[in-house]
């Protein structure tokens, strides 16, 4: 039994230096612009290989809001979609382990015991008709990887396993990105509720007045009416906006894993600056996105399947021992007399299958082959992404600017008409058309500053996290 031992363990040995039947794994090639554009700047891109370890860090800091520093940090703690992924990942680990297991031999200890009968009416070769069997041996099996079975499997294991924990760092970019997103749009909800209730108080005031004035016989009724009707539009446009604003405050709360109806934000209009964008973002930080990773991840594991369904085609070869004590009785079944051991091996050779083997390597192929496909995909939506959302940054911050001309010019007109209509040149009307105008102008601006700030919340997670130069973990 120590010979057999000694032949297993230079067995092992010797198997795991072979070559493992299947194809070795090499990155396709993906086709690619040769750089993307930022502006005026051209930016060479880089070859995407997994990086998406390296630590990214609270990339949301870049805002510098408490409040949404501590939404992220609840989201992150208490996601349930998140929660969900980690515990994908653990399966995954799990059956990587099991996978392993399949390297060292396979040891078990087998106890039995029978008391039987034997008929005495038929011929029997047996003194005593009643016997007694006793056994306790250890019996052990381990699989020679001649043919790099095991080892492809392990692969294969290692490289889901790889995809299911990128699988999960996606999951935290979406959700961090998308609890970025909904408070961006809730602060532009309440920006632009602010200007609208604004706007009702300067209304109202105005109602007063020209109702003041109706009483004295200088304004009409029809300028009166016009007041009312803009007033109330106003307030009825401001539920309309605390309505949309209630779903996004829900939304957040399902984000950071809370009941919608204990979840609040607070009102405020503080300014969120749009964080400046280097011109020149580094390509490499596209390695970072964990959905590239984990696409190409599983590609490793079809490519390794692959070898899996070839070594079918080779004999597989087990070595199967045992060792123990059996006796006829309890009192002598630890004695030297007792003793009992086996060992040799076993030969599957698949002679005739049907044609299941070759069957199982086209899907093992056609499975790889629909991977690269998935990969070059990813791979090209993520320079899609990340190109959209540059040119969109660039775009919106020019339009912002034009914006706040507009705005400007809006509040001033707006002025001049309350001015020209107190001094009797212009008619009521002319105060409503301007007055609308300046709020849409200032609305409108509300509007594009909060999707400036989603926009670069899309570009931070088109680049796998921040546009910082990825550091070693």
């Amino acid at each position: 039994m120590k010979n057999a031992l000694l032949l297993i363990l230079t067995a092992s040995t010797a198997f795991a230096s072979l070559p493992a039947v299947g194809p070795a794994y090499k990155q396709p090639e993906t086709p690619t612009a040769a750089a993307y554009r930022y502006g005026s700047t051209d930016v060479d891109w880089k070859s995407a290989a997994p990086s998406d370890a390296l630590p990214r860090g609270p990339w949301w800091a870049v805002f510098g809001d408490a409040t949404l520093n501590g939404l992220e940090d609840r989201a992150l703690a208490g996601n349930q979609d998140l929660g969900a992924a980690a515990a994908r990942v653990e399966q995954a680990f799990a059956a990587a382990g099991v996978a392993k297991s399949a390297y060292a031999p396979q040891v078990a200890l087998q106890t039995a015991a029978s008391r039987s009968q034997q008929s005495t009416t038929v011929a029997n070769p047996y003194l005593n008709p009643l016997s007694k069997d006793y056994s306790i041996p250890v019996v052990a099996t381990w699989e020679l990887d001649l043919f790099g079975r095991v080892r492809r499997l392990n692969e294969a294991a290692r490289a889901d396993a790889g995809a299911s924990a990128s699988n999960l760092e996606s999951v935290r970019l979406s959700i961090s990105a998308n609890v970025a997103a909904t408070y961006f749009a809730l602060r532009g909800l309440d920006r632009e509720i602010a200007i609208l209730k604004d706007t009702s108080s300067l209304r109202q005031r105005s109602l007063d007045l020209i109702n003041a004035q109706y009483k004295g016989g200088v304004a009409t009724e029809l300028d009166t009416a016009r007041a009312e009707t803009e007033l109330a539009t106003v307030n009825a446009e401001t539920h309309a906006l605390e309505a949309r604003r209630e779903s996004a405050q829900g939304a957040l709360a399902v984000l950071v894993g809370d009941s919608a109806v204990t979840f609040s934000v607070a009102p405020a209009v503080n300014d969120i600056a749009v964080p400046a964008i280097p011109a020149g973002v580094p390509s490499e930080l596209i390695q970072r996105r964990p959905d590239v990773a984990s696409a190409e991840r599983e590609l490793v594991a079809a490519n390794a399947r692959i070898g899996v369904a070839k070594a079918a085609f080779f004999p597989a070869i087990s070595l199967t021992g045992s060792a123990g004590f059996e006796s006829g009785g309890t009192e002598h079944l630890f004695g030297s007399d007792s003793r009992i051991w086996a060992f040799g091996p076993s030969i599957y050779l698949p002679l005739f299958q049907g044609g299941r083997n070759k069957a199982n390597l086209d899907r093992a192929r056609g499975v790889f082959d629909e991977n690269i496909a998935v990969y070059r995909q990813q791979v090209l939506q993520a320079f899609d992404e990340v190109q959209d959302s540059l040119a969109s940054t660039h775009i919106l911050a020019e339009q912002a600017l034009s914006q706040d001309k507009a705005v400007k010019s809006a509040q001033k007109a707006s002025q001049l008409a309350q001015k020209r209509y107190d001094a009797g040149y212009v008619s009521y009307l002319d105060v409503v058309e301007a007055d609308r105008t300046a709020l849409e102008s200032e609305r409108s601006a509300a509007q594009l500053e909060a999707q400036r700030l989603s926009v670069a919340v899309a570009l931070i997670k088109a680049l796998g996290g921040a546009w910082q130069t990825p550091t070693s973990a």
